[in-house]
């Protein structure tokens, strides 16, 4: 194999694949990259964790010899870092060596032979159908950090997709917070199974969509796999394992008579939550909201760090209460607002709370309180 292709585009390329690549790897084919050069001047680079597998077409400057090889992904990628801007790389494969070239800098680098190289078989994906990029970005924004990462509780470990009422979508829950979101459904999801996208295939899925945020994703889907197309032709296919698990129901745990509302800027009020929690411990993160008519003061008390307290403007009309919630919980979701306005629909201090930008917003959060 032996071809020349632009540094810029072999590095935008490896910096997209590379990441799938996991640092320490029992098995060592697992730490390199798949080069494959084709007569057509394209060279198709592939990378996987057996989990999750990418794989992206570019335009080689030249290919003097079609053929294929693997190479230890972090290595190349940190030479076409360190390699001089401007410059085309000769990538040269030949006796279990592959030589690499720009300039003046030279590198023999070891490799292993491509027949070894693990492919994710994708079998029959029935469902297909397509969704803008920046759709599928904001779905994934608006609802990734509420992701669990207790390993024991693996089906909660991505983002659950399914179909319901006309529309497509996307929950995640770690059993503290809900995030969910609603986009109309895309024609062909009708009678797609309901599958959950594991959080790694959702992070670099995400990295990648920052590029395409003007075109549509061809997504493509069975029970078991799920593959994203970006890019068309000479894109990036993004194949991942779906987690094989049940997603509890979460709409149960949506509450429907929170009967207390109140209203509130979420610049400021996620302001005035951070400056209180600064002196939260680690360990309790809780900051206490007591709601009066019109206001809401923020409270903080450490044992170790004493106490703060802030006032919040806010429109609240239903009797006053205190309730209690993770600082940085609340942060999170907050965060996810955009607008000037914030509604939180209460109930109690031991009730789920309902927080939305409004009634039309396709974004929709749950968050537990705790006690203070």
């Amino acid at each position: 194999m032996k071809a020349t292709i632009e540094r810029a585009t072999l590095l935008r390329c490896l910096s997209h694949v590379q990441s799938v690549v996991e640092r320490r790897n029992t098995i060592p084919i697992l730490s390199n990259v798949l080069i494959e050069a084709s007569p057509a001047g394209t060279l198709r680079i592939m990378a996987t964790d057996l989990d999750l597998q990418v794989v992206e077409t570019m335009s080689a400057v030249s290919v003097e010899g079609a053929g294929s090889i693997t190479v230890s992904a972090h290595l190349l990628f940190d030479i076409a870092r360190k390699l001089p801007e401007g410059s085309q790389v000769s990538l040269d494969a030949a006796d279990n060596k592959m030589q690499v070239r720009a300039g003046r800098s030279r590198f023999s680098l070891p490799t292993l032979p491509r027949d070894d190289f693990p492919v994710i078989v994708e079998g029959e994906l029935p469902t297909s159908f397509e969704i803008p990029a920046q759709v599928l970005a904001q779905l994934i924004d608006r609802t990734r950090f509420a992701i669990s990462t207790e390993e024991t509780r693996y089906y909660l470990n991505g983002i659950f997709l399914h179909v319901a009422d006309e529309e497509l979508k996307a929950a995640a829950t770690d059993g503290h917070r809900l995030a969910r979101f609603t986009v109309p459904r895309p024609d062909g999801a009708e009678g797609m199974p309901d599958v959950i996208v594991p959080r790694k295939c959702v992070a670099e899925l995400r990295k990648l969509l920052e590029e395409a945020l003007d075109t549509n994703v061809e997504i493509d889907l069975s029970a078991s796999k799920i593959r994203f197309t970006l890019g068309g032709e000479n894109g990036v296919v993004l194949t991942s394992k779906l987690i094989d698990g049940t997603f509890p129901d979460y709409t149960r745990v949506i509450p429907t008579s929170n009967d207390k509302l109140l209203r509130l800027d979420p610049k400021s009020f996620y302001e005035g939550v951070d400056r209180v929690a600064t002196i939260a411990t680690e360990k309790t993160r809780a900051v206490k909201m007591a709601l009066e008519h019109d206001r809401v003061t923020l409270s903080v008390t450490s044992p170790d760090n004493g106490t703060a307290a802030e006032e919040v403007p806010a429109q609240y009309g239903a009797e006053g209460f205190e309730i209690g919630f993770n600082a940085n919980y609340l942060k999170d979701i907050l965060g996810q607002i955009d607008g000037d306005t914030v509604e939180m629909h209460l109930a109690d201090a031991g009730a789920p709370t309902l927080i939305r930008q409004d009634d039309k917003s396709p974004a929709l959060y749950v968050l537990m309180p705790m006690r203070v």
